[in-house]
């Protein structure tokens, strides 16, 4: 039944004007709408990423967005030079080597939003 369906993915934000700036100018996100409600909704790729006001705000303990990019490399230093810090891990079965993981068919480097939202690049890698 849904499987045609259009998706949004929604965050919350405790400072809308922190996160649009993040979204924005770090992300290079097309500015998007302000919906009567509050949210603030952008297009990205055929989907929707919709921002939402909420004191006190949530962070997600898991990824809440991965960005399929076509080179990761690229994305990443595109992304620094605007300033947006990658997470690096050292674990025995789960490790990042400039700030990329190889897990299985994908590439993938991770970081956080202004809100503590762990976000993701993923590039996926052609089979051997």
């Amino acid at each position: 039944m849904l499987s045609h369906s259009a998706v949004t993915t929604m965050l919350p934000v405790m400072d809308m004007a922190r996160a649009r700036a993040f979204y924005e100018e770090s992300l290079g996100l097309q500015p998007g709408e302000l919906r009567p409600d509050g949210k603030f909704v952008y297009l990205v790729g055929g989907s929707a990423l919709a921002l939402f006001p909420k004191p006190g705000g949530t962070k997600a303990e898991h990824t809440a967005i991965s960005f399929r990019v076509p080179d990761i490399v690229a994305s990443i230093r595109e992304l620094k030079s605007r300033g947006v810090v990658f997470e690096d891990y050292d674990f025995p079965d789960f490790k990042t080597v400039n700030h990329v993981c190889v897990l299985g068919s994908e590439k993938a480097a991770w970081f956080k939003d202004t809100e503590g939202n762990y976000l993701c690049l993923h590039e996926e890698v052609a089979p051997a």
